[in-house]
């Protein structure tokens, strides 16, 4: 049964609420700009007719005459959600703080967390509302046609709730793909690219409880300034130096780890970087870009290839790891990014691990990331015809 508002009949605080968490109906028609003062359009709390949980409204901004569209801020504690509705002219619906849910009658449901936004298109049957693990804050943008902004109807039950949840992009796997110490290289190797130090601080401890030395992390560091650039890698051995020392007051002593082995005297990093390169591309390298600068390949071969992964407190693997997952972090280098999975996959790295990568970068540094991975791991399989999914 449909349950449409009906203005005349509900008190003016409740018609005004329950409208203005999905949309207002006011007409402001004004010659300057208008300010909308914090708090100047008022709060309540979401009526249980339809709501289930605790959840409340603050009011942004309401509709005008050529605007047909409000505003408002909505917040769901742990496992509140909406009543079935729609919307006759739409909504969107951005996630400020959290992760939301919203569904459809049938029976899929989207998992969208801080920054992504849904689009409910007018007359979709639809709910919306926190997990059961955390609250969530998501600004409505909500239409209104012909006066009217929503039709609200049946309460869902918690078994549509909880239902078949479906994240968006999200591949099932396992964690236990990646040994411990390598799944703490994925945080320190992404945050110290970024250059988030707060971030940084928590990943660096958490990867010395992991088991890494801190010769291991101040060797992904050093390897990343190839990637990332030295202000970023000095940056980076900075904030380790300082976990080092909160942890030292505390009385936790960290395991140094192995020294890197000098080079011989008659190491040529050139010739070992053109192998090393060769070994991990599957063939030599060459290319237009290349052939229009020779020097960047000479560069790559001496000191990338040559000086850094010729270094042996860190393996092939690791710090290919550490690349991607640098790379993952980074915006504009997508072409890198899908020839350091290529590289790292023929250093050793299986489909599994790649994945299970993906999903630390999502779980630890931020769905970005792990959405350019994966992208990147798409364009991949696409152009090689050889898929990196597993059915893990």
């Amino acid at each position: 049964m449909q349950i449409k508002l009906v203005f005349s009949k509900l008190n003016p605080v409740v018609f005004t609420g329950c409208l203005a968490a999905l949309g207002l109906t006011a007409n402001v028609a004004e010659a300057n700009q208008t300010l909308y003062p914090i708090g100047s359009q008022g709060e309540f709390k979401g009526p249980e007719a339809y709501f289930t949980g605790d959840m409340q409204v603050d009011l942004l901004f309401p509709e005008n005459e050529t605007a047909h569209y409000s505003g408002a801020y909505v917040t769901f504690q742990p496992g509140a959600r909406t009543a079935w509705h729609q919307h006759p002219a739409g909504q969107h619906m951005i996630v400020t703080e959290g992760t939301a849910l919203t569904g459809t009658r049938d029976g899929k449901i989207i998992e969208f967390r801080k920054g992504e936004t849904v689009w409910c298109p007018k007359d979709v049957d639809h709910w919306h509302g926190a997990t059961e693990e955390a609250s969530m804050t998501h600004l409505v943008i909500t239409g209104n046609l012909q006066g009217e902004n929503v039709v609200w109807k049946e309460k869902v039950s918690d078994a549509q709730y909880h239902g078949n949840r479906q994240q968006v992009e999200k591949k099932a796997t396992s964690l236990g793909a990646l040994a411990p110490k390598q799944q703490g290289i994925v945080p320190i190797a992404a945050f110290t690219a970024s250059g988030d130090l707060d971030s940084l601080k928590t990943a660096i401890s958490e990867g010395l409880d992991k088991g890494l030395s801190i010769n291991e992390i101040k060797e992904i560091q050093m390897h990343l300034y190839a990637y990332a650039g030295f202000p970023r890698t000095l940056n980076g051995l900075a904030t380790l130096m300082g976990v080092i020392e909160a942890r030292k007051a505390k009385g936790i002593e960290d395991a140094l780890g192995e020294t890197v082995s000098p080079l011989p005297d008659d190491y040529d990093n050139l010739i070992v970087g053109k192998k090393i390169q060769t070994q991990l591309a599957g063939k030599p390298v060459t290319g237009p870009l290349f052939d229009f600068a020779p020097y960047s390949n000479e560069l790559l071969q001496r000191h990338l290839f040559g000086d850094l992964f010729s270094r042996d407190v860190l393996d092939f693997q690791s710090r290919e790891i550490a690349t991607v997952a640098a790379l993952s972090n980074m915006s504009g280098v997508e072409p890198q990014l899908k020839a350091h999975i290529g590289i790292a996959m023929n250093a050793g790295i299986k489909a599994e691990q790649l994945n299970a990568l993906a999903h630390v970068l999502e779980s630890k540094v931020s769905r970005q990331a792990a959405l350019r991975n994966q992208q990147a791991l798409q364009v991949l399989d696409a152009k090689t015809g050889k898929s990196s999914k597993t059915d893990k």
